[in-house]
C-alpha cells in the first residue's frame, strides 16, 4: 500500500506577487524560507513556512487566468489553518483590513470556524484547535 507521510506543500499562483507576498507574510505571519526569480519563466517562487514547517510555495507568472471561486467549481476548495483562539484570530485579521465572515459552528465537530480570502479570492478558513 502507498505510504504518504503528510502534505509536503501547497502551491499557489498569484496575480500580484508583492500583494500576495505581503498577505501571506505580514498578515498571516508565514516566514520566508527562500525566494527565487526564475528568468526563463518570468516567475517568482517564494517558499513559506509556519512554525518551522515548509508549507506554501507562492508563484507569480505573467497573466495567469483568474481562478473560478464562486459559485464553487471543481478543484481546490479552500485552505484551512488551525488556530488556538478563533475569536482573537478573526479580530486581528479584521484589524488588518480583511473582510472576514462571521464565526460559525461546524455542525459535525461543534468547533468554531470562519472564512476570509487571499488577494486572489482564494478562500481561507480558520478553524479552532
Amino acid at each position: 500500500m502507498l505510504q504518504i507521510n503528510h502534505i509536503h506543500h501547497i502551491a499557489i499562483i498569484c496575480s500580484d506577487y508583492q500583494k500576495s507576498k505581503e498577505f501571506y507574510t505580514e498578515i498571516l505571519g508565514f516566514k520566508v524560507e527562500s525566494e527565487f526569480y526564475r528568468a526563463e519563466r518570468q516567475s517568482y517562487k517564494l517558499d513559506l513556512s509556519v512554525n518551522g514547517l515548509y508549507q506554501i510555495e507562492l508563484f507569480s507568472f505573467p497573466n495567469p487566468p483568474k481562478r473560478v471561486s464562486r459559485p464553487e467549481a471543481c478543484g481546490l476548495r479552500h485552505l484551512a489553518f488551525e488556530v488556538n483562539d478563533i475569536e482573537k484570530t478573526r479580530e486581528e485579521l479584521v484589524e488588518k483590513g480583511l473582510n472576514c465572515e462571521a464565526i460559525r459552528i461546524d455542525e459535525l465537530t461543534d468547533k468554531p470556524f470562519f472564512f476570509t480570502s487571499d488577494p486572489d479570492d482564494l478562500p481561507i478558513e480558520f478553524y479552532q484547535k
